[in-house]
This record gives structure tokens, sequence and C-alpha cells, in this order.
């Protein structure tokens, strides 16, 4: 079974580097795309396993990873190392962030049509054996649907007020709710995630 972790060949190659640096440093490798253009970023997103990563986590995982990648040198241009936190709107990569966020609405995407269509938007329902069950209106009715996980291209949860509710709620409780992540988000408005530590390399 694959994951959405890494897409692409030089993707899962970072990933097995990265991957248990980070484990080691207590967190867990969310996603890591290598993105083309100008000046070439590889992007990590990471997460503690109970969720509620920090600013300074990212700059802890940066430091770490910057040091094993000037080892292994896997990519040969130069290139803007970002970590960040998978964000509210969160990808989900691995079967068990299905279950996790199970009862709340995410975007699916699939690699082939599946009844016609490519992309699905309702709300997790959990898993089941290696399918992700989502619930999804069809003809004015609620219905459930499985979808295999190794048939998704791309899935991510849905920004809604009840979602940002939620993640205010656990950060408050952990005691991690600072004013300044809220800000960046507003500063970052439109990206896809806020970078939260940039090493050049």
């Amino acid at each position: 079974m694959t994951d959405l972790i890494a897409k692409t060949a030089i993707d899962r190659r970072l990933a097995g580097i990265i991957g248990p640096v980070i484990e080691g440093l207590g967190f867990e490798l969310v996603r890591v795309r290598l993105m083309g253009g100008k000046t070439r970023i590889l992007q990590i997103m990471a997460d503690r396993p109970d969720g509620g990563i920090v600013v300074e986590d990212c700059a802890t995982i940066s430091t770490a990873v910057s040091a094993v990648l000037d080892v292994e040198d896997p990519v040969e241009d130069n290139y803007v190392l970002e970590v960040s936190s998978p964000g509210i709107d969160r990808p989900l990569t691995r079967l068990k962030d299905f279950e996790m966020w199970k009862g709340w609405e995410a975007r699916i995407e699939t690699t082939e049509l599946i009844d016609g269509r490519r992309r699905f938007k309702g709300t997790l329902a959990g898993v089941e054996d290696e399918e992700v069950l989502v619930q999804i209106e069809e003809h004015g009715e609620e219905v459930t649907i499985g979808l295999r996980f190794d048939w998704l291209s791309d899935a991510k949860l849905m920004l809604t007020d009840d979602l940002i509710a939620e993640m205010l709620r656990q950060k408050k409780a952990s005691g991690t709710f600072d004013e300044a992540d809220f800000d960046e988000i507003e500063q970052s408005e439109g990206e896809e995630e806020d970078p939260a530590e940039e090493t050049k390399h």
C-alpha cells in the first residue's frame, strides 16, 4: 500500500532520508514535496503524533533535517528548505488520518475515474480495511461510499468555521494557543500553509 506523504521518486527518496530523523525527534512526517521554479523549494510538513506542533518544533526539525541533507546531498540544485505545520485544512496523507479526522469534511481526489468522477467532497466516516469511507450527497440523499486508499491522489480537510473553532479549542486546552500563530495565518492568507522555518541550501 502506498501513501500520499511522497508522490514522485525524488520525494520518496527524500522521505526515506528525513522520515527517520523527524521520527527520532518525536514527530511524524506528514508530507514532503520538492517543488520546481527559479529557486526550488523543499517543503516538509510535520506534526506531533497527537497534534500541536509549534514554530519552535519546526525550527528544531529544520536544523536536524538540514544536517542530514548536507551529508546525504540528494538534491543537486540549490533549494530552500521550508518546514511547516500541516495547517488547519491539513492534507490527509496516511490511512490513519482518515480515521483520526472522522466526522470532518474533506475534499478527496482519485487517480482513476470512479462512477464517472475523480473529485469527492463529503464527511469522513472512518476507515474499513483499506478503504476510506466518505458520506456524500447523491440525488439529495446522504450515502456512504468506500474509496480504496491506493486510489487516492490527493486529500485534505476543508476549512470550515467548525474546524477552525475545534483547532482553537485544542490549542487552548493544550496550552499552545498563541495570538502570533494566528497573526501569521492572516499575513500568509492565500498560501496553502504557513512556512514556519526556512533554510537556504
